[in-house]
């Protein structure tokens, strides 16, 4: 090549990267000047309406409600012949505390509440095997559980509990296969280092020692970080924290903490009738849907960081993986199989690592979901007559901006459908409007915050746990109790 078409090319090169750099730089400045706009953030809180025809469905599909008044609902199932069940969870961010509860709904629409749980919510899942309903409990107070009863209430059996679920997520969703529970344990914090944040979120104060915990040893870089301490009184007080240790401990270089398991951002495993659960993958933030595919795979949901505490990270999407033994999934160092090291985080810097050696590199995520969209429990469709067989259904609770961080708009507040195989994303039931909304922010009878999806057994109708109006203020949540709905959708 000539030397003056070099040079030119040089400069072409050159300039590319200063209007890149420039034009960055600007979308930066303009993201950080616009107010959030969350689907949470709304004004008085309206009563909750219900109106099927609010709801966007394809073609040849109905949708109706079947269960309303709930509080907190979080999964729906059927038992061996065909009573439809509805888990309350108990528990909801915003620190409001309730018994959870086990709910028969009655073919007349009534409600029998067969099972109460004491004051450890949230029961997140709800999975019938054999005679059986299996019920994660969150575990917000004591600690995680998992339990089995009959549809009865009777013949309740713990098969494993002191489950490390007292920080910011808890004891997820399971599923049963080859004679084993598999489920999902979400880790203490939103990125590895406990901070105020934590102390918003309630825990904190009640278990100032409590820190993630590694599934195997790892080696720290030593990164700290400094943050207020609200555990003092001293409003100048500060802390100074590294990963993985309590609140106000700082780390060292080659620092080494011991993995032991229970572990938290995990998938274990337990014996269907209960033992000591073993890790089967880790490196998770927050594994909370999990379904069993037709061809015996695991599919895992999870949730993304969030722009809040000591280490905040930004745009990063959900992800949806394949389960795989004795595999790291990359947190708090990685987001959907990329490092974040580096990324910048609007008006807060850039993050930086804290692991030095890692266990593996991550493997490339089946798909990755909206910012902040909370895409939770999922269920495959198995059925011709409802049809999308082989395809995964996610129910995604939506955003809960500010608290998680910034969107300009909401984000999630619908149910898609997800082909494992091409990593392809579709809406599948949304509301009605030109712009994607809560039912409460768009002043409708649809959606809420759906949190979990199941097929009946025969795989020709959809039920969707929603979980309500969970109205959000830059305090936190303020969830709204009696909203919750229970949706079947079939096809005519």
């Amino acid at each position: 090549m000539p030397l003056y078409l070099r040079f030119r090319l040089f400069l072409m090169r050159q300039l590319s990267f200063v209007v890149f750099v420039g034009l960055s730089l600007f979308l930066s400045s303009c993201y950080s000047m616009r107010k959030s706009n969350g689907g949470g953030q709304i004004g008085d809180i309206p009563a909750r309406t219900i109106n099927p025809a609010d709801i966007a469905l394809p073609a040849g599909y109905k949708i109706e409600p079947v269960a309303r008044g709930l509080t907190f609902p979080a999964a729906a199932n059927l038992d061996a012949a065909g009573n439809l069940y509805v888990i309350e969870a108990g528990y909801s961010y915003g620190e409001v505390f309730r018994n959870p509860k086990l709910v028969r709904i009655n073919s007349d629409g009534s409600q029998t509440t067969v099972l109460e749980g004491t004051n450890n919510g949230p029961w997140n899942c709800l999975v019938f095997h054999e005679g059986y309903f299996y019920i994660s409990e969150g575990g917000e107070l004591e600690g995680g559980r998992i339990f089995r009863v009959k549809p009865d209430g009777s013949d309740k059996k713990i098969l494993v509990e002191g489950l490390p679920s007292l920080g910011d997520h808890h004891t997820d969703n399971l599923v049963v296969k080859d004679g084993y529970i598999y489920f999902g344990q979400g880790t203490a914090t939103n990125s590895g280092v406990v901070g105020p944040d934590n102390y918003n979120f309630g825990w904190l104060k009640r278990h100032p020692d409590f820190h993630d915990i590694p599934c195997r040893d790892i080696t720290l870089v030593g990164q700290n970080y400094i943050s207020e301490n609200p555990l003092t009184e001293n409003e100048n007080d500060e802390a100074e924290t590294g990963a993985y240790l309590p609140f106000g401990t700082k780390s060292t270089a080659g620092q080494v903490i011991k993995g032991r398991v229970p572990c938290t951002g995990a998938v274990m495993r337990i014996p269907l009738n209960g033992g000591a659960p073993e890790a089967v993958a880790w490196g998770f933030r927050n594994p909370y849907g999990m379904a069993l595919a037709p061809d015996g795979r695991i599919y895992v949901s999870e949730n993304g960081y969030d722009d809040r505490g000591s280490r905040p990270a930004w745009g990063t999407g959900d992800v949806l993986w394949e389960l795989k033994q004795d595999t790291w999934y990359g947190w708090p160092d990685h987001s959907g199989g990329k490092k974040i090291a580096g990324w910048h985080v609007p008006g807060k810097g850039s993050v930086k690592p804290v692991i030095k050696d890692y266990p593996n590199t991550p493997p490339k995520p089946v798909a990755v979901f909206g910012v902040h969209a909370s895409s939770n429990g999922m269920d495959f469709s198995t059925s011709d007559a409802f049809g999308y067989k082989g395809e995964l259904f996610v129910a995604e609770f939506g955003d809960m901006a500010p608290t998680v961080g910034k969107v300009l708009n909401p984000v999630g507040f619908k149910v898609i459908r997800a082909n494992v195989g091409t990593g392809v994303l579709e809406d599948f039931a949304v509301n009605k409007s030109r712009k994607n909304a809560p039912a409460s922010k768009l002043k409708k009878g649809g959606l809420e915050r759906p949190l979990s999806v199941k097929f009946s057994r025969d795989g020709k109708a959809l039920y969707i746990a929603d979980f309500g109006i969970v109205k959000m203020t830059k305090k936190g949540p303020q969830p709204q109790e009696g909203t919750g709905v229970i949706w079947k959708i079939t096809r005519q």
